[in-house]
């Protein structure tokens, strides 16, 4: 009989699934990919069908372990890594959903977030949950789903729907519906959870007005929470042992294993995170304080803030300039001239997020001249995505009292070294990539691999993680603050 020795992931995003296939050793024996509708019934209406979801995982666990020649028998655990906030409500009875998920980007649900606001119940959300209220987060999309899908409600309050956050349904569909669970990063997402007593909070519930008889079980980010049972894809009794929501996989599959280490996640946007330890801390820049991962029963807390605009920065140069062809030229672009010259970027293009939450700002360019070419137009359009960046780490090491010993980063914008070396100079610490950037996948993994014993702690993990490229700062102090002041400037503008 052959050794488990090998981990699966599973890394369910907005628009696509991806299984990675993990050993020991860190290294990547197969990866797939495979996309999946996206629906929008109404503008500002974003939905996913859970069936189609399903129907990627189904698809891409069997191909991926026949890409690496793996058998099932083999798998020593499971790990799920998931869009964090979208919405899932499905019969107990069949594991059927009642309706489409409704996608955190979804707005519907913006009035009734802005009733409750009105009525003064912000601070105390705020208190328990770390959030705000908003249609990004899971209560108000959940009541929605019970308001309007018919005997919902009813249903609910009778124990017969079950509402789950995606890796909510797919530990249920993979275990036959056993498995009814979440973790605690995916349960602090929800508005309903009370981040520093770690469970359900009844108060959250009742204002939601969501029946608690609806609800998952909340469970450790790195524990045995179910077994495979009943597929024609997977034999029974492999363990699903790890669960975290995307940015929090990451964050754990980058190392951040200590207080004040952080990453950067380079997508459409850039999200960044910072481990602030066993203690949830409350942010004066507008921060979101998150549940970082529990392990055992230490639960470990992270800031979060996010640049709304910094792929899509240089998506707007390729699609709304004409600039460039394809967005890996940016850097070959920006790299024609030796610095931006005096021209600043803001990338306000859909407001200004933390720690400045300006919605009416929009982008901005300054200090162009006669002089000012195509390539100092795309290096300041790259330049603004990391001076937001910059003022999230600031805010954060503000809040938490504690400096930023060095930057991870990951994401596929990652990839320009242009970039991440702009961002080492202007934040003034190193910023270190990966080997590998598939650092949601392995934290997925990592924390699946700890609760069944394929590492034996942390420490393990961080000796077998592996550097791929370090930027050191070379900009001097003077020029630094230079820099600093023409983006403030240009900021107080936008």
């Amino acid at each position: 009989m052959r050794k488990r020795q090998f981990i699966l992931a599973i890394d369910q995003g907005t628009t696509g699934t991806t299984c990675l296939l993990l050993d020991r050793s860190l290294g990547v024996r197969a990866r797939l990919s495979q996309e999946f509708r996206q629906i929008f019934p109404r503008p500002g209406w974003v939905e996913h069908d859970l069936e189609d979801i399903w129907a990627t995982v189904a698809s891409l666990v069997p191909r991926t372990l026949a890409a690496a020649g793996v058998t099932a028998g083999e798998l020593a655990a499971i790990g799920i890594t998931n869009q964090r906030e979208t919405t899932g409500l499905w019969r107990r009875a069949d594991g059927r959903p009642v309706h489409n998920a409704i996608v955190w980007q979804c707005r519907r649900t913006a009035d009734a977030c802005e009733r409750l606001r009105s009525a003064g119940k912000s601070r105390m959300v705020r208190a328990r949950t770390g959030l705000v209220i908003d249609p990004y987060f899971a209560a108000t999309k959940l009541a929605w789903l019970l308001d309007n899908v018919p005997n919902a409600r009813a249903e609910a309050e009778a124990g017969e729907l079950c509402f789950g956050t995606i890796d909510t349904f797919l530990a249920w569909r993979l275990t036959g519906g056993a498995a009814h669970v979440t973790d605690v990063s995916n349960a602090s997402r929800t508005l309903l959870f009370n981040i520093r007593r770690a469970n359900w909070d009844d108060a959250l519930c009742e204002l939601f007005d969501i029946p608690a008889a609806v609800l998952p079980e909340v469970r450790a980010s790195s524990e045995v929470c179910g077994v495979t049972r009943g597929l024609d894809f997977l034999p029974d009794g492999i363990p699903i042992a790890g669960i975290a929501g995307d940015q929090q996989a990451a964050l754990f599959g980058q190392a951040c294993f200590s207080r004040g280490e952080a990453k950067c996640t380079f997508g459409t946007g850039a999200f960044l995170l910072m481990n602030i330890g066993a203690t949830p801390l409350s942010s004066k820049s507008g921060l979101l304080t998150t549940v970082a991962w529990k392990i055992g029963d230490e639960v470990t807390y992270a800031f979060e803030g996010s640049a709304f605009i910094a792929g899509a920065a240089v998506q707007w140069l390729r699609d709304g300039l004409g600039l460039i062809d394809s967005a890996a030229q940016s850097e070959d672009l920006a790299r024609t001239v030796d610095d931006s010259g005096e021209v600043v970027f803001v990338p306000a293009l859909t407001g200004l997020g933390a720690p400045h939450w300006r919605s009416g700002a929009r982008g901005l360019f300054t200090g162009i001249t006669r002089d000012t070419t195509r390539g100092h137009l795309a290096r300041a359009v790259l330049e603004g995505v990391d001076f937001q960046v910059h003022d999230l780490v600031t805010a954060m090491e503000s809040d938490a009292k504690t400096p930023l010993p060095c930057l991870m980063v990951d994401g596929g914008a990652s990839a320009n070294g242009l970039l991440m070396q702009f961002l080492a100079d202007i934040l003034g610490v190193p910023v270190v990539r990966p080997k590998l950037i598939e650092t949601t996948a392995f934290g997925a993994a990592f924390l699946a691999g700890l609760a069944t014993g394929i590492w034996q702690d942390k420490a393990a993990i961080r000796e077998a993680w592996a550097q791929g490229a370090r930027f050191d700062p070379q900009m001097d102090a003077d020029e630094r603050e230079l820099r600093l002041d023409r983006w403030r400037a240009a900021v107080r503008r936008a």
